[in-house]
């Protein structure tokens, strides 16, 4: 389509702007909320990968973490499928995951998400996808006042969806139903969007994620020694930020093979320090002390009474977000 934007009524097309230029647009983020249905929201699959904005402007596509962070070369294949686009001036939202099977796998892409070699990243034989669910701008032309429903709808227009770039689906009613499917399928539950709300960057309440497994990310401040058989490290001691101070939330026992343990304790060994960097006492003795600068996604049952992660797991290391970012959600 030579010219979507012939699409927008009159009032919509008042709401554009041109774009202050860049491949870069600031994400909004979802806060946590309990199940619902209402009228006016759309509801997608929450997506177990990582999000990453993707823009183009004049030379070749570019793709970015969410803290800003370039991502184009553990995606070569993404790249080269954006660049095939016709549109030669764009900025989308999406998250990449990893297949296994017809599943997605955040153990998988931890394969492919550290590496800064493209060449490396075909090898791992990892397969991603890109889901596109928001439009940011097009064109020079910044949308992001645009309603998300318009938005969706010139999205279906300006881009050709074929793996691995795919569209992301939403429904728009009996959003209690479709959670209580999600869980049922194994998804990790749902997000919810206002349909006629503008793209705010930032944690708001115009995005919600209802979520069928607990899962966060959590800062690595330390580890217990091994036991056993076991090589590398015991736990990981992890807590979150709450103001200026790192707060202790528990050890993480469970979720590693061998090749984890053993490449993480490498990256611990080299952040090593002689204090702990908790401000509550951590009842470990004989822990190791680290530099905070690792974040780890972890999967776990519910929260203790005395603020505490019931049956933790690890599920990988994340390099999307700042540690002073990571905060307890509520």
């Amino acid at each position: 389509m030579t010219d979507p934007l012939r699409l927008l009524d009159d009032r919509a097309r008042t709401s554009l702007r041109r774009w202050p230029g860049g491949t870069w647009q600031a994400p909004a983020l979802a806060t946590p909320a309990e199940p619902f249905s209402g009228r006016g929201w759309l509801f997608e699959r929450k997506l177990d990968g990582v999000r990453l904005i993707a823009g183009a402007e004049g030379e070749g596509p570019q793709l970015w973490s969410r803290n800003r962070k370039r991502a184009d070369t553990a995606y070569p294949e993404i790249v080269e499928a954006l660049a095939g686009q016709a549109a030669a001036q764009f900025v989308i939202d999406g998250e990449v995951v990893a297949l296994e099977g017809d599943r997605t796998s955040f153990a998988r892409l931890q394969q492919r998400m550290h590496l800064t070699d493209p060449a490396a990243a075909r090898r791992t034989g990892v397969t991603v996808q890109l889901h596109v669910f928001d439009l940011i701008a097009f064109g020079g032309v910044d949308l992001t006042r645009l309603p998300l429903r318009t938005r969706k709808a010139l999205l279906a227009e300006c881009f050709e969806f074929a793996d691995p770039l795919v569209l992301g689906e939403h429904r728009e009613t009996d959003g209690a139903q479709f959670f209580r499917q999600a869980c049922a399928d194994g998804w990790e539950g749902l997000i919810a969007k206002r349909a006629e709300a503008p793209y705010r960057p930032g944690r708001g309440r115009d995005w919600l994620k209802l979520k069928c497994v607990s899962a966060e990310e959590f800062v690595v401040g330390g580890y217990t020694d091994p036991q056993g058989s076991r090589t590398g490290f015991g736990a990981l001691l992890v807590g979150y930020y709450q103001r200026d101070a790192l707060r202790y939330a528990g050890k993480v026992g469970t979720g590693y093979d061998r090749r984890t343990l053993r490449e993480l304790r490498d990256r611990l060994d080299g952040l090593a320090r002689g204090e702990s960097p908790f401000a509550d006492p951590v009842a470990e003795p004989g822990a190791h002390w680290v530099d905070p600068e690792l974040v780890a996604q972890v999967g776990f049952s519910e929260w203790t009474p005395d603020g505490r992660l019931r049956h933790p797991r690890f599920r990988g290391l994340r390099n999307d977000k700042r540690p002073v970012e990571v905060r307890r959600e509520d």
